[in-house]
């Protein structure tokens, strides 16, 4: 018999998980914790009841009283439930994914599952979904959030980086690095800059900064809309002592 349209807001199934802590029945570990004051091990659940015919049994894919499908997808470790999405079991992450999986490889020094495209394409942060993201300070590695992962290689939500970019921060927030492609911007800057003199009491002053997107130290002039790293062009910059009349 086909898995019926039932579940939670989380996950589509037709079973309820008994929470190996305290005993009780919900349809998802996140609704248990929602309304308990501890979190439920999904690893450790060992029976379910049927949610059309009330029976408890071990975890399983199919009802052993009635044969419905408790979910189209079924992981025997993690005890996932839920329609197809082609998710998949990352044995090296510990938890499953939603796939499909050949669109994604594992990053052993990162340990986490990465889009394919990523794959020899980005920095490796060693453990850096094993960190909350910075954003929000919540869960990444087992969020049902994706990440973004940014040029630097620090992690976000997906749409904690959404959010951050109708914000117009542009910033990891972590190591200050650029979070994209910032060469139109700075174009843009340096037009503004062209039309904007400085004072003439401020038109020869020079200033040491540090670039956040290369880490260089340089002397540049002055300028209250901003100051451009010598070596990579960047606007990134942080002052790093005060000006310096010529």
């Amino acid at each position: 018999m086909a898995a019926s349209e039932s579940g939670c807001d989380h996950y589509v199934r037709s079973c309820l998980l008994k929470a190996p802590c305290c005993g009780k029945f919900y349809v998802c570990r996140l609704c248990h914790d929602a309304e308990e004051n501890h979190q439920m091990d999904r690893f450790q659940v060992e029976e379910v009841k049927c949610s059309m015919c009330n029976t408890v049994q071990k975890a399983q894919q199919t009802c052993e009283e009635c044969s419905v499908t408790f979910g189209d997808y079924y992981c025997d470790v993690c005890h996932l439930f839920d329609k197809d999405r082609k998710q998949y079991h990352c044995q090296p992450c510990g938890i499953c994914r939603i796939g499909p999986r050949e669109r994604y490889f594992h990053c052993t020094k990162c340990n986490l599952c990465l889009v394919s495209d990523l794959q020899g394409n980005h920095k490796c942060v060693e453990n850096v979904s094993r960190q909350n993201c910075p954003v929000c300070m919540e869960d990444i590695h087992t969020s049902r959030i994706g990440a973004h992962v940014l040029p630097c290689g620090h992690l976000l939500h997906k749409t904690c980086f959404e959010d951050m970019r109708k914000t117009g921060a542009y910033r990891c927030p972590l190591c200050m690095r650029s979070a994209w492609n910032m060469e139109g911007c700075w174009e843009d800057m340096d037009k503004d800059i062209s039309q904007t003199p400085m004072p003439s009491e401020y038109q020869d002053s020079t200033v040491k900064i540090i670039c956040n997107d290369c880490q260089s130290h340089c002397t540049v002039p002055f300028h209250v809309l901003g100051m451009k790293c010598s070596n990579c062009g960047s606007y990134n910059t942080a002052q790093d002592g005060g000006l310096e009349p010529n």
